[in-house]
């Protein structure tokens, strides 16, 4: 939907409910859940409806979060397409083990890239429930926030000119370098991890070389294959923090990816052109609470968590369901119980991800730490995890998201 552009002394300025700054899985589907209940409101991006429909970001989705958006009739597309995976494989000392883990507990994964679920939650907000959304906009500027009316200006990119919003509630989901985090009051308590390792991200024009996920825990550092398409597959590679992509031509990556993925009954990697090289800093960070005054956080906006575990997009979900439904709670009937224990509420489920991200980092990086002790209780670890039930049951648990909280 177009806008029309009004400065900041117009005499009319527009008028939301909500203002969401951020086109992510969160801002469009607490955006959608508005739009499904008549809600008025206005979702701002920085970056072109091309950029964040072509993006690459990850596509591991917990059934859980499947379930909420089908329920909220968001996931036609996803159910029809993703691919389901009931098991993952962990290979170390050079032998693999499968784990299967819909067997232990009932559930699977879906596999539904980041881009392609954006792609449909913006074309359902905009084009099929007509959502007010700018594309483009820059110097987004929030005000008022401890107000009941707070402001959201922004400069149009058509007409160069400022326009301002008023509204009742703003939702940032922006992402861990939006502006909505830089406008957080001294009260915020910000929590930092950082595990002083970096990945290697990659695509591969190359068909996956196994049919689940795999993990490699080497001595020469971690190594992980996740199937993107028939014809695409997604590998990390372990390397310094910091490092340039460019140390690493193609034929050291798959050097590499064939050592720390290799076991002893399987052929080589499918190998092919790599797409895309970006080394991404393992590091994770919780900002408590995540609403102040009239700005409620979502996503990546509120909690950073590093892919080790493929928990972020499931978190941003997590989250707009609850920010969606209190808000309707609210602006429709004046029930403001869902706002008032959201932060709460997402909160539980952050910090349960971001310990078992913890957790599996050491999984992932105690052999190759150069520290005997840590790979000594790594692989205690990863044995344990295929010789007791117990172990395999609470690993399944996190894995999937279903552990009680």
């Amino acid at each position: 939907m177009t806008l029309p552009a009004q400065d900041a002394n117009s005499p009319s300025p527009q008028r939301f409910p909500v203002v969401i700054v951020g086109a992510g899985p969160a801002g469009l589907t607490v955006g959608n859940i508005l739009r499904a209940a008549s809600v008025d409101c206005l979702v701002l991006e920085t970056e072109t409806r091309e950029f964040i429909e072509r993006r690459p970001r990850a596509g591991v989705i917990e059934e859980w979060a499947v379930r909420g958006l089908e329920q909220r009739g968001l996931a036609e597309n996803l159910l029809e397409r993703a691919q389901l995976h009931t098991e993952c494989e962990f290979r170390f000392e050079g032998q693999r083990y499968r784990f299967p883990y819909r067997e232990l507990t009932g559930h699977h994964h879906f596999v539904y890239p980041q881009p392609l679920l954006v792609t449909d939650l913006v074309r359902e907000y905009a084009d099929v429930r007509g959502g007010a959304i700018r594309f483009g906009v820059r110097d987004v500027q929030l005000h008022g926030l401890d107000s009941d009316r707070p402001t959201v200006s922004y400069l149009d990119p058509e007409t160069g000119q400022r326009a301002l919003v008023h509204c009742e509630f703003v939702a940032g989901c922006d992402g861990a370098r939006g502006v909505t985090r830089t406008v957080l009051p001294q009260r915020a308590r910000i929590a930092r991890h950082d595990y002083g390792v970096g990945w290697l991200a990659l695509l591969a024009e190359a068909p996956p070389s196994s049919d689940c996920v795999v993990f490699g825990v080497h001595p020469s550092g971690f190594a992980g294959h996740m199937a993107r398409s028939p014809e695409v597959t997604r590998y990390y590679l372990e390397c310094p923090p910091g490092d340039d992509p460019d140390n690493w031509p193609h034929e050291r990556v798959w050097a590499e990816l064939q050592e720390r993925l290799g076991a002893a009954d399987r052929p080589p990697l499918t190998e092919g052109r790599l797409i895309e090289k970006r080394v991404l800093d393992m590091h994770n960070h919780v900002v408590e609470p995540m609403v102040f005054g009239r700005l409620l956080l979502a996503g990546d906006a509120a909690h950073l968590t590093a892919p080790i575990a493929a928990k972020g997009m499931n978190l941003a979900l997590h989250d707009a369901f609850l920010l969606g439904d209190g808000l309707v709670e609210y602006l429709t009937r004046g029930e403001p119980g869902g706002l008032n224990g959201y932060s709460d509420a997402c909160l539980g489920r952050v910090w349960d991800y971001q310990e078992f991200s913890q957790w599996l980092s050491e999984v992932y990086h105690g052999t190759s730490s150069g520290d005997a002790y840590r790979a000594g209780t790594t692989l205690a670890r990863l044995r344990r995890l295929f010789e007791s039930p117990a172990a395999a049951a609470a690993f399944a648990e996190q894995y999937l998201g279903t552990a009680p909280r």
